[in-house]
């Protein structure tokens, strides 16, 4: 079973405490000049206070249930904490080299086999594929290797990721895709993992991917699914609430934002592996406390290893997991 420590390193995770410190505070050092925003998902301004956590207040939309950091950053701020992250500097430095082994054998060839298995079911045209938020650089990586693709192309505007895949021989470009211009050019397959809960302005980001595809061609996209197991389990407790998600979608909210747009939503997944295992280490911790839920306690600890696996499973087939994996196309 697929296990948080195989791509977290717990002794690792350990030495990254006082580097989240530093970046937390280099975005809370702008905190009075933080925007207040609509619903990054369907714009509505009727909105309740749920949680702070690290200094950022976060908010859900009455509408469509999106969690949201209100008021939340501006996106100077938010380019200044990339550029100058120490957490970003340290995994790239030694977490990912650490298990980069086990995230290329059990994320990023299965990822790469299934957005070449989405492209021939929805009969894509592969001539280039473009990768916002490239980070290590693995995926392109090994999407090069297949040789399904003529041109592989990332965009990461982290200075220390975008120099390493520039050592992976990765095409890369090192600025938002916000502030990139491909002129008459076009794209076959934009695929995104973990990026758009990041983003000042989803909506801007989803615009500029639209424009970039050719028509029919694909945009695909990860994220926290905010009504999964383990964010709707744990809350504000939850790794997936950070100073950085400042947009935390679900399936239906974030089809809402694709279709806004101009996006025709094709297939909806949730192939999270962790949400059991990531609420069950809440619990031996001590941070969550299930004495008063036993169905918990007896999956998630009592009969965890007869159990656990098959109730990952379910959650990831049921559309009920923490990850969740969109295809959109440009008609």
């Amino acid at each position: 079973m697929f296990k948080e420590a195989d791509i977290r390193p717990k002794e690792l995770l350990a030495g990254q405490a006082e580097l989240l410190a530093h970046d937390i505070n280099l975005l809370l050092k702008h905190k009075n000049d933080f925007i207040s925003v609509t619903c990054p998902a369907c714009c509505s301004i009727n909105s309740d206070r749920i949680y702070e956590k690290y200094g950022i207040q976060f908010v859900t939309c009455r509408e469509c249930e999106t969690v949201y950091a209100n008021p939340r950053p501006r996106p100077e701020h938010l380019e200044e904490y990339y550029k100058y992250s120490k957490n970003y500097a340290y995994w790239n430095k030694y977490i990912f080299p650490a298990s980069e082994v086990t995230r290329r054998e059990r994320i990023f060839k299965p990822r790469v086999q299934k957005v070449i298995d989405i492209c021939h079911r929805f009969n894509v045209l592969t001539d280039t594929i473009l990768e916002v938020g490239t980070g290590f650089g693995i995926f392109c990586e090994e999407m090069k290797k297949t040789g399904v693709f003529q041109r592989v192309l990332g965009v990461e505007p982290t200075p220390d990721l975008a120099e390493t895949c520039r050592h992976r021989g990765i095409e890369v470009i090192e600025k938002p895709i916000e502030q990139i211009d491909f002129g008459n050019n076009r794209i076959n397959v934009i695929v995104n993992f973990e990026v758009i809960e990041h983003l000042f302005s989803p909506k801007e980001f989803v615009l500029k991917c639209y424009e970039f595809l050719v028509e029919g061609g694909i945009f695909i996209l990860t994220c926290p699914n905010v009504k999964g197991f383990d964010i709707a389990t744990l809350g504000n407790i939850s790794s997936a609430i950070d100073n950085e998600h400042i947009n935390l979608f679900n399936l239906q909210s974030l089809t809402i934002l694709l279709e806004s747009y101009g996006f025709e939503v094709i297939e909806k997944q949730t192939p999270g592996q962790l949400d059991a295992e990531l609420v069950r280490n809440k619990i031996i911790s001590g941070e969550f406390d299930v004495t008063n839920q036993p169905f918990l306690q007896q999956i998630l600890i009592d009969e965890w290893e007869s159990k656990g696996e098959a109730f990952q499973n379910f959650l990831s087939e049921n559309q009920l997991s923490s990850n969740m994996l969109l295809v959109a196309r440009k008609p």
